[in-house]
């Protein structure tokens, strides 16, 4: 085999401190949106020293556009969650929260996991964490007044908390890439975070997965495995990030890091299951059983070719069929980090195989653009592919809602079979599109922005300029590699004070 050289191109890198790209340089659309709250777009003659510093303003910003989905909920919040089935779909308002406030026991004061429930699911069929969460939600509700103002108070109570995750989401992602703070915009806007965010408690896990991702960027693969094992305690697709990374740490020859990190996952999510484990087994085994004989649901391809066939696929042929799937989008991960001209960024791939779960699972509740928003800022931060999918999402967002009002209601209003039929084909198009993009700028990592300035992987942690020890293919071969910086390069205005 050829000699392998470095993934980053060192030589090209100017010496000296590293120059921040100035807050949405090159992207003129983001320059346009910003220009109130950046300023003037000169290059400073001293670091400035206000309050509204990027990181904060992404915070408020998404602080804000939290806030706008609570806005969104109020027909709901105030009358349609309790009076009739239809209104709160035809309103678009609809929420898991206050619903289960009652329908899982915590009304009553039950036990999550422990105390057995009425009905067909006999435990909360949550993860462990994420039950931990809505019994602490339940522990801050009011316990006067009759069962409407008790759902609203829990709602309520469960919004603020999720509001911190937000903002947490938000800046994790903003403090990742050190030179391009601004791509944090892309989450604290995105409307689909806006509009879903208090349907149910993913968001929890998202934050816990994008401050893992933060914890990688830095180095820290200990702490990085701790966050990540919470996120999987909190909902299952946060482990899907240890395949990409076990790819790049391969080619990369980052054994120590890449083992530290699992054992550290393996551990905190131990540590968080294993009393419920022991103690509740019938309780902690809820979740899995729950999502192993889920119908063909919602938003899913499988749905989609079942109502198109006649033919009902059962959960057992899905569950088949969607791992063959993700087996096969593995291997095309494999590959791709194997052959790539220069190793993928980690976000690159861990975007990929987290859409891939979404675009093969036997669901997609509205809620699960959740969990690619934040990889999808940090692996193709361009506001145009960015919004195209968004724009995708919302319209799934909406079509579904008025899909079950129009078969929850006598009169058949809202969106019949077939129209609920295009917006899942919107959802799947408008993913796949940001994946191609993805794999275009893996391929050709000179179309890459976050490479543009001759970053090797901001995000990559010890894969950062790291060399290769193991590639195939072209990558074995003189890699491309991205421009050097830019002389007329502009600085981000952090606020800090330097000596």
């Amino acid at each position: 085999m050829p000699s392998l050289q470095k993934t980053s191109a060192p030589q090209d890198r100017p010496q000296g401190r590293p120059r921040p790209a100035s807050p949405t340089h090159p992207d003129t659309r983001a320059a346009a949106g910003t220009a109130p709250i950046r300023g003037p777009t000169r290059p400073p003659a001293r670091p400035r020293t206000g309050q509204f510093t990027p990181v904060r303003v992404i915070a408020l910003v998404a602080i804000g556009m939290f806030a706008l989905g609570m806005v969104q909920k109020l027909p709901c919040y105030n009358w349609a969650w309790f009076r009739g089935t239809t209104s709160q779909y035809t309103h678009a308002c609809y929420s898991d929260i206050p619903h289960l406030f009652t329908g899982r026991g915590f009304a009553e004061g039950l036990v999550p996991y422990f105390d057995r429930l009425g009905g067909d699911i006999p435990f909360l069929e949550y993860p462990v964490l994420t039950g931990l969460f809505m019994e602490v939600a339940a522990w801050l509700t009011p316990g006067g007044g009759d069962t409407m103002q008790r759902e609203q108070s829990y709602w309520l109570a469960n919004a603020g908390l999720l509001m911190v995750c937000a903002a947490v989401l938000a800046v994790c992602v903003a403090r990742t890439h050190r030179l391009r703070p601004w791509d944090g915009l892309l989450v604290a806007l995105a409307p689909s975070i806006a509009l879903t965010a208090t349907i149910n408690w993913d968001i929890l896990a998202v934050a816990l997965t994008a401050a893992a991702v933060l914890m990688w960027s830095r180095e820290r693969p200990l702490a990085f495995g701790i966050l990540l094992g919470l996120a999987t305690a909190a909902k299952f697709y946060p482990i899907l990030l240890l395949c990409p990374l076990l790819l790049l740490c391969w080619r990369a020859g980052k054994w120590r890091e890449y083992g530290t990190a699992v054992l550290a996952a393996g551990s905190a999510w131990l540590l968080v299951n294993l009393p419920v484990m022991l103690l509740a087994p019938e309780g902690w085994k809820q979740f899995y059983l729950f999502s192993r004989d889920r119908n063909v649901d919602f938003g899913s391809v499988w749905l989609l070719v079942s109502q198109r066939t006649g033919n009902a696929i059962t959960p057992g042929q899905a569950n088949l069929y969607a791992l063959l799937l993700m087996l096969a989008a593995i291997g095309g991960l494999a590959y791709l980090a194997f052959t790539a001209p220069r190793r993928p960024r980690f976000v690159q791939l861990a975007f990929l195989v987290v859409a891939a779960f979404v675009l093969t699972n036997k669901v997609y509740s509205p809620q699960y653009v959740l969990w690619l928003v934040p990889l999808a800022a940090l692996a193709r931060p361009r506001w145009r592919d960015f919004l195209i999918w968004q724009a995708c999402e919302v319209m799934y967002f909406v079509g579904v809602w008025m899909y079950l009002a129009f078969t929850t209601s006598g009169n058949k209003q809202g969106l019949p079979v077939d129209g609920y039929q295009f917006v899942i084909v919107l959802h799947l198009l408008g993913t796949l599109y940001l994946c191609v993009m993805v794999v275009r700028d893996i391929l050709t990592p000179e179309k890459d922005p976050v490479r543009q300035d001759g970053s090797d992987d901001p995000s990559g942690g010890v894969l950062d300029g790291a060399e290769d020890v193991f590639a195939l293919g072209r990558a074995a071969r003189p890699a491309r590699h991205a421009a050097p910086v830019a002389e007329d390069a502009l600085l981000v205005e952090w606020g800090t004070p330097r000596s």
